[in-house]
């Protein structure tokens, strides 16, 4: 059984923080082959991903500790390059360890495939046309995908919009909703509206289009909550560099910062942000279309025409912080480069997901965590200190330090509240002299 609590993990070696990942996962060296290195994909096969490709482009991979999602220990892996992310993340997943960790669900893997009718002479009687052929249109497209029929996915209802445009007129919009099981489903949906246009344009004598999916994911959306209790979300006299903050403090801190979010499109910009940089950390590790769930995300958070916070930060009548994170998650473990990637496999191997429902609950669990991770920080002692603590590493490195110089140089930064290259520069000087 996977346990994600793994104690010391950040002072550990490479070498040694591999080992405790084996061990924490039953994996084996091959397990952890294609983290190593490369990252497992070589030029040869990057050349078969892409086009014009000259080689590869790594990110540090770290891995998420403390997860429980739906009573199972994940140890979660995380590619990112932003500082603080993964150390957040596990930290408030440590804290959502005493509530019980994160509870998470998806709606079924529905898709939707969009086809633009333009060029019709009544509207009004080509939509009602589609929907006396609804029954065969959906047979046809049942039947394009066999594989994915014995699987339980297929085409599942169809739609008809009437939209209006000043730039071409009023157009048609059909709605192709496709159950795709446990891939992304691009492709699938692409391919089903293809073999559907031309019936669609001798039904309603009109012209389809455009025939793509739509990445608005929202028949395919994926929830988290967690609830924890106001004790653990205290600042010690450790951790802060000011003055203590209760947990009632930094409880109500978080509703306060949810709200501005909430109210505010400027700041739910960055607010959701936030909750991305956990997301896509986990979406990248997997080999997932991070644009597309991107894509999704903002525009789920602007649905009410509004655009506003992702996530919701309250307290239930025991006082306990209370979160929940709602978004289209289009997610899958098979196909794309999630099959081909050898750190993706690796991924999902590591997290021991069986569907692509499983691991869109770890995601959206990982996105919350994150929120939180960053509200905590913004309603105390701001978002700056851990964050550039962290980036401060990466600054003595840009001025040219190596070694046991990076730490020294990035500590001294720290110490003295200034956190930049030329600072850094100074450092060293002073340090090699």
């Amino acid at each position: 059984m996977t346990a994600s609590r793994i104690s010391g993990f950040y002072n550990l070696t490479l070498d040694e923080r591999r080992a405790k990942l084996a061990d924490a996962a039953a994996l084996s060296p091959d397990d952890l082959a294609a983290y190593v290195s490369n990252g497992g994909l070589s030029a040869e096969a990057a050349d078969h991903m892409i086009e014009n490709a000259i080689g590869t482009h790594a990110l540090p991979l770290g891995i998420g500790l403390n997860f429980v999602v739906n009573g199972r220990d994940v140890l979660v892996p995380m590619a990112i390059e932003e500082p603080s992310v993964v150390a957040g993340a596990s930290f408030m997943a440590k804290l959502a360890r005493a509530g019980g960790g994160f509870i998470a669900t998806t709606s079924e893997p529905l898709m939707i495939g969009q086809m633009q009718v333009i060029n019709v002479a009544n509207l009004e009687e080509a939509k009602l046309k589609l929907y006396e052929h609804k029954a065969e249109l959906l047979a046809e497209a049942d039947a394009i995908d066999p594989v994915l029929k014995k699987f339980g996915g297929g085409a599942r209802d169809l739609e008809v919009r009437m939209i209006e445009s000043s730039n071409i007129g009023p157009f048609l919009v059909v709605h192709l909703i496709y159950d795709v099981r446990d891939a992304m489903g691009a492709n699938a949906v692409n391919t089903a509206c293809e073999r559907l246009a031309p019936h669609v344009e001798s039904i309603t004598g009109g012209r389809v289009h455009l025939r793509i999916l739509s990445n608005l994911a929202d028949r395919r959306v994926a929830r988290a909550r967690c609830t924890i209790p106001s004790k653990e979300l205290a600042f010690g006299k450790g951790e802060s560099q000011t003055r203590p903050y209760s947990g009632e403090e930094v409880r109500d801190g978080i509703i306060a910062a949810y709200a501005f979010a909430a109210a505010d499109p400027y700041r739910a910009a960055t607010h959701n942000k936030g909750i991305m940089n956990g997301v896509d950390a986990v979406v990248i590790a997997t080999g997932n279309d991070w644009r597309a769930i991107e894509a999704g995300a903002h525009a789920y958070a602007a649905r009410s025409s509004k655009y506003t916070s992702l996530s919701t930060w309250n307290k239930d009548k025991e006082g306990n912080l209370v979160g929940t994170l709602e978004m289209p998650m289009a997610v899958g473990i098979i196909g794309g480069a999630t099959k081909v990637h050898p750190a993706a496999q690796a991924a999902i191997k590591l997290m021991n997901i069986k569907s692509a429902s499983e691991l869109a609950e770890i995601i959206v669990s990982v996105g919350l965590a994150q929120n939180m991770a960053a509200l905590r920080a913004l309603a105390t002692e701001g978002i700056q200190r851990g964050h550039m603590s962290l980036h401060a590493r990466q600054v003595a490195i840009a001025a040219g330090a190596s070694g046991d110089m990076i730490e020294k140089v990035a500590a001294q930064m720290v110490t003295e509240k200034t956190v930049r290259i030329d600072k850094a520069e100074e450092i060293l000087r002073q340090l090699k002299a």
